[in-house]
């Protein structure tokens, strides 16, 4: 199964950086979710949480954001975030 490469970074440096199955986040315009081999995508983002499901399994990962942008091309998601504060990956069990 395909991979993402996913970066999170933030203005003072990077947040999470990794493999992942699946990344969810809050587009302006809706949420959004990214598997492997989506369409290439520019997407400013609203506050929100962003979730990553890893690669290897595991507990998903959640931020909540106050904003930024999402890149999406070729399996490399890059998320660029404003501000974030880590949340409770239980919390992002049940999606």
């Amino acid at each position: 199964m395909a991979e993402l490469e996913v970066d999170v970074v933030a203005a003072d440096g990077k947040v999470w950086s990794g493999t992942a199955r699946q990344v969810s986040a809050p587009a302006a315009d809706g949420d959004i979710g990214i598997l492997a081999g989506h369409t290439p995508i520019l997407s400013v983002l609203r506050e929100g949480p962003v979730r990553i499901v890893p690669a290897g399994g595991g507990a998903p990962l959640a931020w909540h954001v106050d904003g930024g942008f999402l890149s999406v091309d070729d399996n490399q998601v890059t998320v660029v975030i404003d501000a974030v504060s880590e949340a409770a990956a239980a919390a992002t069990s049940g999606h």
